[in-house]
């Protein structure tokens, strides 16, 4: 009997943290992420299944959070369809559905740091949860600019340069990303389309504004907190 217990309570204690802290398991699993899409880039089914792993994962922590359980419907609906096309596209071999897999997973990314913004402009006082899912919300931005990128490339092949023959693939694209929106310099992988600038332009302008307004406002609520 006190085994069983005993089993029951790291389980209970990892579901509790899990209900606390959902941004916590979000950013994990996007950085987890991180070094896994450059050992599946070949590997379509590979890449599909993380793909579906990271909406799942996105999904729960929305509805694991009380400000966004009210919204989550329009989340699931822009899942299901990004899926759908990442199937076509991925598994059918169907690369005319390249533009619209991109567009739809920039959708559904854009919308899930859309309500994490929200969430965290909600409260009045900076909760543990809340510096997680500014993290979060850093990656989803990532992944939304990215697959923008990944829209320019499929409808203007040259928008990207990787400085070699070879085309920039999601890893490449991933890397663009991570840069412009932390504005730490471009490196190897350069925007030298019209649509690829623009797309970087305003990643770069996102950046600057999401640490403005929402990172230096957690940062505020939690000294105020502290001389409370």
């Amino acid at each position: 009997m006190t085994e069983m217990i005993s089993q029951r309570v790291p389980r209970d204690h990892w579901l509790i943290q899990f209900r606390r802290h959902p941004s916590a398991l979000l950013l994990l699993a996007q950085l987890l992420c991180i070094p896994l899409y450059p050992l599946v880039e070949d590997m379509h089914a590979a890449r599909m299944l993380l793909g579906i792993f990271g909406v799942v994962i996105l999904l729960l922590a929305l509805r694991m959070i009380r400000y966004t359980s009210a919204r989550i419907w329009p989340g699931v609906c822009l899942a299901v369809l990004a899926v759908l096309a990442s199937g076509f596209y991925l598994g059918g071999g169907h690369d005319e559905l390249r533009a619209w897999h991109a567009g739809l997973e920039a959708l559904f990314y854009f919308y899930a740091a859309s309500r994490l913004i929200a969430y965290m402009l909600a409260d009045r006082r900076a909760t543990s949860d809340e510096l997680f899912a500014a993290g979060a919300t850093f990656t989803l931005l990532v992944w939304a600019f990215a697959y923008l990128l990944v829209l320019c490339v499929a409808l203007q092949p040259a928008s990207v340069s990787t400085g070699t023959a070879s085309p920039a693939n999601w890893s490449d694209l991933m890397f663009l990303s991570f840069v412009m929106l932390s504005c730490t310099g471009i490196g190897d992988v350069v925007p030298v389309g019209g649509m690829a600038k623009a797309v970087s332009d305003l990643e770069m302008f996102t950046g600057v504004m999401y640490v403005a307004l929402v990172v230096s406002r957690l940062i505020g609520l939690s000294v105020a907190q502290d001389k409370r």
